[in-house]
């Protein structure tokens, strides 16, 4: 069936205990159904150009009604910002890049669209699923078997990106496209979020609380745990939807 779901948000980014700047940006055009997370790098202000630019770009865009056609315009934005940022770091001789994690929705379908660390969840029936696959060496480590999985997050290169927005002049942009669900609830977010979370923490706090209470649990709990890095979330949930046709049954996750 083909649903018309309604949506809310909620979103935040702190700079965490240590660095004085804050280098993520994030928006929340709940009335376009675009959510997306940048999560800059390259110090002295740079790395906030470079996310700010991405959450620009991808503000400047008029996504038209179709899903096929709005996921097209959103992955050529990411194309568009990356190679302006490689031109920009190239002219001032300087590194500096993003990552980005974003996510559109339109009626019952969600397209998420990625480059780097920043990640996608969505909670489905009390169960957290990884949308998005970490483009960083550690995680290449942990595709080959030569580290475990739970031990990522703690390896001293754990911040090593295999794939960053605006680094090289060409980029690729990893996508997923599914099926959306009456009370799925979403997260994006950067990495300083879940170095410092699990993915167990974030299941409970997403299927206990409120969107606002969860977030601020998850935010509040990062800050606790010492908090190294920026932090910033988006919490987005699907409720209950109108029936528009029937037009087949709904799909599975594929990640």
């Amino acid at each position: 069936m083909m649903r018309q779901l309604r949506i809310d948000s909620v979103g935040a980014t702190h700079a965490g205990r240590v660095r004085t700047n804050n280098e993520d940006s994030f928006c929340l055009w709940q009335d376009r159904s675009l959510w997306a997370v940048a999560d800059g790098m390259g110090g002295h202000d740079n790395g906030e150009w470079a996310s700010a630019r991405i959450i620009d770009m991808l503000e400047g865009v008029s996504l038209p009604s179709d899903f096929d056609a709005a996921c097209a315009v959103i992955a050529n934005s990411i194309h568009r910002a990356n190679a302006e940022i490689h031109e920009e770091a190239e002219r001032r001789s300087i590194q500096m890049g993003s990552t980005v994690v974003a996510l559109h929705l339109c009626n019952d379908r969600f397209g998420l669209f990625w480059v780097g660390d920043s990640r996608g969840y969505v909670l489905r029936d009390g169960r957290l699923h990884q949308l998005t696959r970490d483009h960083s060496q550690v995680q290449d480590m942990v595709d080959r078997g030569l580290i475990r999985a739970e031990d990522a997050a703690m390896h001293p290169m754990s911040h090593v990106l295999a794939r960053a927005i605006g680094v090289q002049p060409g980029v690729e942009v990893d996508a997923v496209a599914d099926l959306a669900e009456p009370g799925d609830i979403f997260l994006l977010c950067s990495d300083g979020l879940t170095s410092r979370v699990s993915d167990a923490e974030i299941a409970a706090a997403l299927d206990s609380c409120s969107r606002p209470e969860a977030l601020d649990h998850l935010i509040t709990l990062t800050l606790e745990r010492g908090a190294p890095d920026n932090v910033t979330a988006i919490l987005i949930g699907v409720n209950e939807s109108t029936m528009l046709s029937l037009v087949g049954s709904a799909g599975s996750l594929h990640r």
